[in-house]
């Protein structure tokens, strides 16, 4: 439970923050109970306000590669700082980053920077129509890019029964003051299901501006693309003139150097990026081939922000981009292998688990842990039908006594950083065991 200290800020914040927090995933709609109050971190470490240490594999929800106060980031922070927060003007630092990612990005030819991975998403999305003169966007079930009006849909698990037949999802709006006007054009796909996505594309393709996807279900814990589905994405909608969009807000920089595009053989048209770009700072950027971001130029397909591109951000985002790709992109190396290590820890004490019915799904860097009696949860079904998710909640919290973060949405999930250790593992691991025999 919550210590004191947090409880007094969780009283104090009622009053003066909605829930006490700024984000619903912070508060008590993911915890069900008072939050932990942080307030500082050092490597692969959280520390709250009642001095309690956590091994962190939350990460800021992915933010963070190089994990907590990395000796550079600080050192640049302190150095740029000095000299001012923010011009608002061109920048020399902005020029070298777009270059480090353009040189990166087989896919990309130019970048628009930006600040959070829903404002990157509304760009890319209104760049798809202003390119393709279409008004309509294809997305998955479970996918998450953003909170705008026209996709904030069937982001949330719903009950099955009122999800609708697999070939035509009931579209779900996801908030009260969402006009029907606002996702009229969104048509609603079951997710790796080829026979579901032929289908919308023979009857929508045509009039589609874009398909979007996450590379890896991110939105519904870690839920991995089916061999050649996503390819198979990117073959339809070529095939109907529809550009085809790969969110990596979440995989960017998680997954391999170049996200979900690289692990799966993919050239999307546009992509965006969020999250880990910052390394901790408000960052993001859209990113396509020259004729698609031309249409950026002159205000054509307009995107402004007085924030965009913050000269601080773009400094961490340098030394973020450096120390992973150093000595032949290690950072990524050890990420992958880490989180790769900790899932196949998971999968060992839940196998040994007789109380509890538990799997452990994982792609490279990025781990969830499902309470379920099924083998696999492959798609949003699944998780609606399938996943416990009180049960999930009640388990995070326990371990959090234990001194291990991990959000308590099971919707979300958990990452490595360069700075987890395999003793991280080993303690992870063990307390993991702990909870399961202690729980109900």
């Amino acid at each position: 439970m919550a210590g004191p200290r947090s409880e007094a800020l969780f009283e104090r914040g009622r009053k003066v923050l909605v829930e006490g927090v700024s984000s619903a995933s912070r508060g008590p709609a993911a915890f069900g109970t008072t939050p932990r109050y942080m307030s500082h971190g050092q490597g692969a470490r959280l520390y709250d306000v009642d001095g309690r240490a956590y091994i962190d594999w939350m990460m800021a929800f992915g933010a963070l590669p190089l994990g907590h106060a990395h000796p550079k980031i600080a050192e640049v922070l302190a150095r740029e700082g000095a000299r001012g927060s923010h011009f608002a003007t061109a920048l020399e630092v902005e020029v070298e980053v777009a270059e480090m990612l353009v040189n990166l990005l087989p896919h990309v030819d130019k970048v628009r920077f930006a600040n959070t991975g829903t404002e990157a998403a509304m760009g890319a999305f209104r760049l798809a129509r202003g390119h393709t003169g279409r008004r309509k966007i294809i997305k998955f079930e479970g996918h998450y890019h953003g909170w705008w009006d026209a996709v904030l849909l069937n982001t949330n698990p719903y009950p099955p029964t009122l999800l609708g037949h697999p070939n035509d999802p009931i579209r779900i709006p996801d908030s009260s003051g969402i006009p029907e006007e606002a996702w009229k054009d969104t048509i609603v796909v079951r997710w790796n299901d080829v026979e579901a996505l032929e289908c919308a594309m023979a009857l929508h393709g045509r009039d589609a501006a874009c398909v979007v996807t996450e590379g890896v279900m991110a939105n519904m814990g870690v839920i991995p693309p089916k061999p050649g589905y996503l390819n198979r994405m990117q073959e339809l909608s070529r095939q109907y003139g529809a550009l085809f969009y790969l969110d990596e807000t979440v995989t960017g920089f998680r997954l391999a150097a170049g996200g979900c595009a690289e692990l799966y053989g993919l050239s999307p048209d546009i992509v965006t990026y969020g999250k880990a770009l910052g390394g901790g700072l408000p960052m993001a950027m859209i990113g396509g081939r020259d004729e698609i971001m031309a249409g950026l130029e002159w205000g054509k397909v307009l995107h402004f922000g007085t924030h965009n591109a913050g000269r601080l951000a773009l400094h961490v985002t340098k030394v973020m981009l450096e120390e992973m790709l150093a000595d032949d992109q290690a950072g990524f190396r050890r990420i992958k292998n880490l989180g790769k290590a900790m899932a196949d820890e998971i999968r060992k004490v839940a196998k040994h688990s007789n109380r509890h019915a538990v799997i452990c799904q994982g792609v490279n860097s990025m781990f969830q842990i499902f309470f379920t009696e099924v083998e696999e949860i492959a798609d949003y079904r699944d998780f609606c039908r399938h996943v416990d998710r009180v049960k999930f909640r009640d388990f995070a919290v326990r371990l959090m006594d234990k001194g291990i973060y991990m959000n308590p949405s099971a919707t979300l999930h958990s990452l490595s950083s360069i700075v987890h250790t395999e003793d991280d593992i080993a303690l992870t691991a063990q307390a993991i065991a702990e909870v399961l025999e202690e729980m109900p």
